[in-house]
């Protein structure tokens, strides 16, 4: 990949869709003290940035004399929309293979975007069975296989976004950090071996979620690492083993550049973006700002920051569980399981324990596990961290029996 190839795939992408905005973003920009610049791929036609790779695979591929061919994908997700799309545009047949537990919003995005010119199958109940039967059917018709990020031509396609945010920089700029989001990594290996050269290697700031640390684990290993368990709640990037070329392009980074963002602190972001800015941004799309704001603030001021946005495709039936995992991780909400004497006014002597900002957002009672005491359910939101420490105080000057369960999360998964 040379920079002329990418800005010749950068001018041959324009017959598609226009340059994302590369925007100052105020509100960030005046918190922290430096000049945050947003390059929003989450304002591609597919609300992502996966539209760019699969453009251009499939522009080389067809000059390439793949014209007559089934173009094939395994994809629940934004691979599957961008690869929809571009089925449209070069008029060719494609087939998306999606598991059966595909949301039917996905779906219909998909079949939306690529209108006559796909077919959609479902199969098997994970992603691995369905990326095998995606990969049989090629083999059966002899179609072409559009990988999601571990391809020359889709690390080439993605690198676009870099060769964007230095035309759109203003004249002369040279970002004092881009912070990127890791997934598959065919984003990060792409605009860093466009901005070789022109942005230091120093200042790269890669970043995953801590459920699915592939990146930084296969660095601080010194080779590719598959993980054994992966949290799927950041979709987008929740990936086991980045891919081969692209962990071949990031490996000489040190691992302190990989930073790892808590799924939770992750919903904080979106939430704030949701509300302040009125930016809908999917759990993968947040990863950079997130990032952001773990750092030191006095390390950052004054800087120059690029941030990637790279989508924007939130299904807002989440909404309410982004919601709670936000005001956990910022401390506004707590659960506690109770030890309750059974007696009249136990109740109203515990309520009288709360303060002014504290409120019951559930209750129930679990189980009358003795005669003389219950156990009781609870959930309490107030408006500032520090009127939990006054409340807790309250427990055990009353001597009542508690057990914070906010950070347990088996217990969580079961009743939560």
């Amino acid at each position: 990949m040379t920079r002329l190839d990418v800005e010749s795939a950068e001018e041959a992408m324009r017959s598609l869709f226009p340059a994302t905005p590369l925007q100052l973003n105020d509100h960030l920009s005046a918190r922290y003290g430096a000049d945050i610049w947003l390059k929003r791929e989450d304002l591609s036609p597919v609300r992502s940035y996966k539209i760019r790779g699969a453009f251009n695979f499939f522009r080389k591929a067809i000059g390439q004399g793949a014209v007559g061919k089934t173009f094939v994908c395994a994809s629940a997700g934004n691979h599957a929309q961008g690869f929809a799309f571009v089925c449209r545009h070069f008029g060719v047949p494609g087939v998306v293979f999606m598991p059966v537990t595909t949301p039917q919003q996905k779906i219909d995005k998909t079949r939306m975007f690529g209108a006559e010119f796909i077919t959609i199958r479902l199969f098997g109940d994970f992603f691995d069975q369905c990326y095998q039967a995606a990969r049989d059917h090629v083999e059966a018709v002899g179609g072409v296989m559009v990988p999601p990020f571990d391809h020359a031509d889709i690390i080439e396609g993605q690198a676009t976004v870099a060769a964007e945010i230095m035309q759109q920089l203003p004249e002369g700029t040279v970002p004092d950090m881009v912070v990127l989001p890791v997934g598959g990594g065919g984003l990060a290996a792409g605009i860093t071996g466009y901005l070789h050269g022109t942005v230091p290697k120093s200042a790269f700031v890669f970043t995953e979620p801590a459920g699915a640390p592939s990146l930084k684990r296969s660095i601080e290993a010194g080779k590719l690492t598959t993980l054994a368990k992966v949290d799927n709640f950041v979709d987008g990037a929740a990936v086991a083993r980045i891919g081969d070329l692209n962990f071949a392009a990031l490996c000489n980074f040190p691992a302190e550049q990989v930073h790892l963002m808590p799924e939770n602190a992750i919903c904080v972001t979106i939430q704030e973006m949701l509300n302040v800015e009125g930016v809908v941004l999917e759990p993968a799309g947040a990863l950079s700002l997130t990032a952001i704001a773990a750092m030191d603030r006095d390390a950052i001021r004054g800087k120059t920051i690029v941030a990637v946005v790279s989508g924007g495709n939130f299904d807002f039936e989440r909404l309410p569980d982004v919601k709670e995992r936000a005001m956990r991780y910022a401390g506004l909400k707590k659960y506690f399981i109770l030890r309750l004497a059974q007696r009249p006014g136990a109740l109203r002597d515990f309520l009288n324990l709360l303060g002014p900002d504290d409120d019951i957002a559930r209750f129930e009672y679990l189980k009358k596990s003795a005669r003389n005491f219950g156990s009781i359910l609870i959930g309490i939101e107030t408006k500032a961290p520090e009127n939990f420490a006054r409340l807790i105080g309250n427990f055990e000057a009353a001597g009542m029996g508690y057990e914070d369960i906010t950070e347990n999360e088996i217990l969580a998964n079961l009743i939560i």
